[in-house]
């Protein structure tokens, strides 16, 4: 008996690995059906209640919120948690990074205080179990600071920023890649406050220190350059931001396929730069290839579809094509409303710009009540 749980366990392992590297390359479909197989393997060699089930519930979990099916996510995430906690006891790093994944979904649902909440357990549990200095600590701290840089509260998330990114720093070495991931981060809180000088430097450390430790080709490569890119063109610096976003894309495409979703939030890099210069005929090809991808790779009702969808609407808006617009507000509003709930800040967004397309056909009454619902939303606090 005691081998043939040693061999299931195997099993559970190498699919538990083929499942998460699907779900990497974006094959959604198949890596569920291979996840919930090491999810049976898994109850079956150790019973409902063995942390590999945990495990295996949150890679499983992770297809979902992929997809933007959070609610099928949440029970999952919740049944994990559960598992580590009776098993290992609630003060044990599993719990803790349990805890962080239930907590990201919250986050992605826009309940920013359950969020919050679970985030500052999970840091807690990590800092008393691993130490203050531990690499978990410094993703903790990532993921709390990304929480309130959401939520727009800047001053909250810039200490939590730096101090995981000394950690990465001491612990790692100044050239490691974990590295250029908190520097860009913090480039990110810089570059949304307006504050481009501070954030450069960070963008273009960030972008050797992934060259030199990964290749010049590697998805993370990519990454760092649309960042730049997207740092360049918020300066209105066009002309330094086109050929970053097109090596961006050409690195993405020769890595994961030209189908895949990362390959979609390119293409809306490079369509919004051009949307940005008036170049409207080459913008609106690629916001409708990336819808495409989109709709294919993760399902017409997935809140990156919204995205698409509002930024194609925001093209035609500006050329005054204002019937074409409002239908696609008004898809990607029933879309981020049934998964993200009515009081998402996605759906103010939505809920704005659809007033917008209201006040410019001279249905005021229409756009007042849109306006009124958007700005009830700004105001629950979270």
């Amino acid at each position: 008996m005691r081998a043939t749980v040693s061999l299931e366990r195997t099993e559970w392992k190498t699919l538990n690995r083929e499942a998460t590297s699907l779900y990497e390359q974006g094959r959604y479909d198949r890596a569920e059906v291979v996840a919930r197989k090491a999810l049976s393997v898994a109850e079956q060699a150790a019973g409902p209640d063995h942390p590999a089930v945990a495990t295996s519930l949150i890679t499983l979990a992770a297809l979902y919120k992929a997809r933007g099916q959070y609610a099928q996510a949440e029970p999952l995430l919740k049944r994990s948690l559960a598992i580590n906690e009776k098993v290992l006891g609630p003060d044990h790093p599993n719990v803790a990074v349990s805890l962080g994944n239930l907590a990201e979904l919250y986050a992605a649902e826009g309940q920013y205080a359950q969020a919050e909440t679970l985030m500052k357990r999970s840091l807690a549990i990590f800092e008393k179990a691993l130490g203050p200095n531990h690499l978990y600590v410094a993703t903790s701290l990532n993921n709390l600071a990304e929480l309130y840089f959401v939520e727009g509260q800047y001053a909250q998330a810039e200490p939590l920023y730096k101090r995981a990114l000394a950690i990465s720093e001491k612990t790692l070495g100044p050239e490691n890649p974990a590295v250029a991931s908190s520097l860009s981060n913090l480039a990110v809180l810089y570059k949304t406050q307006g504050q481009y000088a501070q954030a450069e430097p960070l963008y273009m450390r960030a972008l050797a220190i992934r060259e030199k430790a990964l290749g010049p080709e590697h998805p993370s490569v990519a990454l760092n350059l649309n960042n730049l890119g997207a740092l360049y063109m918020a300066q209105g610096r066009f002309a330094q931001s086109e050929p970053l976003f097109k090596r961006a894309l050409t690195i993405t495409e020769k890595n994961v396929g030209p189908a895949h979703p990362d390959v979609a939030s390119n293409l809306n890099n490079l369509a919004e730069l051009y949307r940005l210069q008036g170049r409207f005929a080459q913008a609106e090809p690629l916001f409708k290839r990336a819808l495409a991808i989109r709709e294919k790779a993760l399902g017409p009702d997935h809140p990156s579809v919204a995205q698409s969808l509002n930024n194609l609407a925001v093209l035609y808006e500006n050329q005054s094509q204002l019937a074409q617009a409002e239908p696609l507000l008004k898809r990607a509003l029933a879309i981020r409303e049934k998964n993200l709930g009515p009081n998402h800040p996605d759906v103010a967004l939505n809920l704005e710009n659809l007033a917008d397309i209201y006040v410019k056909t001279d249905r005021q009454k229409d756009a007042k009540e849109l306006e009124s619902r958007a700005a009830a939303i700004r105001a629950i606090k979270r």
